[in-house]
């Protein structure tokens, strides 16, 4: 069977594992969270995949460092919707600490596939 480009990139792998965990975790924010902080971190996780995928679709490599740049920063949305749910205490230090740092590594692999895509 064939697949898309971004089906055979491990940071969109990443990224969607990282997504669902995210949807998971904010679901047990309280109610009133609903239509703020749940639907934002769970927007920001999504868009992560979503550019990744995007941007591998179009026509040359600095369109795709563009969309990627785009991940990264819905990656630093999410990480301020985690401190955001840390100081409000829906989630504990323990939680975050893990969140925060696969959301570290993310970042640093994204970063790193980034820099290896030519744009001449």
């Amino acid at each position: 069977m064939e697949t898309f480009k971004f089906e055979k990139l491990r940071i969109w792998h990443t990224s969607m594992d990282f997504g669902e965990l995210i949807f998971e975790v904010s679901g047990k924010f309280p109610n009133d969270e609903k239509y703020n902080l749940i639907s934002q971190i769970r927007r920001a996780a999504d868009s992560i995949a979503l550019n990744i995928a995007e941007g591998s679709t179009g026509q040359s490599n600095k369109e795709f460092r563009k969309f990627l740049g785009y991940s990264l920063r819905s990656l630093a949305e999410v990480v301020t919707c985690l401190h955001k749910a840390k100081r409000r205490k829906y989630m504990n230090e323990e939680e975050f600490t893990s969140f925060y740092k696969q959301a570290y590594s993310l970042m640093n692999s994204m970063g790193a596939f980034r820099s290896t895509l030519k744009t001449n």
